[in-house]
């Protein structure tokens, strides 16, 4: 099987999501089976491992409907891309797509960091379940990071195609901690509405002496926003961080904490798990399914529920016993496991087009 990873997605400093979600998969897969990356930007290279590529357009690019016939040139077999929007028309391949989430039909703020077409076009393709369904079923297959998504997929009937799991999966040098933990909080992630970065603010009203350490770059408007919102000096804005500084940040911390309202998997939630720092979190359906018995849960819409979560970790021996069951938890998420589901799928779908062929 001639195998093509699409790569173009990786970001060229720092991962984000699915540019981590791109380096962890594709190295996993390329240890089962021999496989070409397809990037954009040949700094690109630098958060990805050392495999044969090749450079085309980016998927943001105009020319992306028509991407399939670019890559007809170099007869893959397969194709797999990490997002759903990868042009499929006139392709002579098995294209497998992903699916991350559904955030967005109800959540309909695009990403700020897109152009101001691509936010249009991004508001448009999430008014209703159509267009998912019309880009969805010109693919062979998908994947997806979570059971929770794929029972929205099922749920909405998105597709008549399979589909996988193949989750996130934690960085293995992100695993290690203090086990004498200070009253510090993280938040990993960004500020987007349905993230309900507020609620925490307004949580630490009940929680005197806890700081929160906020990791991700944050606008001036937003720092403003959430400091007017939490008692005075409980807020650390660290305006981006490292892999080592995350690691280190999170190493003494009490607990990394979300609100979220909504997601399609959580990759903080295992990155911290792994190294043993409990997860207190949004009682939602996703969180319930990663974090199983480890997390600790809490309702979004109240922030004294949040508080009193934090504080169940005050309880004698109660953190230490988080800590083991957040480590236990973790093992189950790992990015060999999930290059082995993917690899079934993509075999799956090459042999029936050669059945087809036939």
């Amino acid at each position: 099987m001639k195998l093509l990873f699409d790569c173009r997605y990786t970001r060229l400093e720092r991962h984000d999501g699915i540019s981590r979600y791109t380096a962890g998969l594709v190295s996993a897969l390329a240890r089962l089976q021999p496989l070409t990356m397809i990037i954009s930007d040949e700094r690109q290279l630098a958060l990805l491992p050392d495999l044969p590529w090749v450079l085309e357009p980016s998927p943001t690019s105009a020319g992306e409907p028509w991407i399939s016939r670019r890559l007809n040139r170099l007869e893959p077999d397969v194709v797999f891309t990490p997002m759903q929007t990868m042009g499929p028309f006139g392709r002579r391949f098995a294209l497998v797509t992903t699916v991350h989430d559904l955030i967005y039909y109800e959540n309909r703020t695009p990403p700020r960091d897109l152009a101001w077409p691509i936010r249009l076009l991004w508001r448009l393709f999430h008014l209703s379940w159509w267009p998912q369904r019309l880009l969805l079923g010109r693919a062979d297959a998908h994947a997806t990071v979570s059971n929770t998504t794929r029972e929205l997929m099922v749920r909405h009937r998105l597709t008549k195609r399979p589909i996988t799991v193949v989750p996130n999966a934690v960085e293995p040098a992100l695993i290690g901690r203090d086990t004498n933990p200070t009253r510090d909080l993280v938040y990993m992630g960004s500020f987007m509405p349905y993230k309900n970065v507020e609620l925490l603010a307004r949580g630490l009203h009940h929680l005197p002496g806890y700081t929160l350490h906020l990791l991700s770059r944050a606008s001036d408007a937003t720092v403003a926003a959430l400091t007017a919102l939490a008692p005075d000096g409980s807020l650390q804005f660290h305006q981006g961080v490292s892999d080592e500084e995350y690691a280190r940040i999170l190493s003494s911390a009490a607990a990394l904490v979300t609100a979220s309202l909504n997601e399609g998997f959580g990759l903080p939630l295992i990155e911290a798990m792994a190294g043993g720092t409990p997860v207190v979190v949004s009682d939602i359906d996703i969180f319930r399914e990663i974090g199983a018995e480890a997390a600790v849960y809490f309702n979004p819409q109240d922030p004294s529920s949040f508080a009193a979560a934090v504080r169940e970790l005050e309880e004698s021996g109660e953190w230490a016993r988080r800590s083991a069951l957040s480590r236990a938890r973790a093992t189950d998420f790992s990015w060999d496991n999930s290059a082995k589901a993917l690899l079934t799928t993509l075999n799956a779908v090459h042999e029936a087009r050669l059945a087809g062929a036939r």
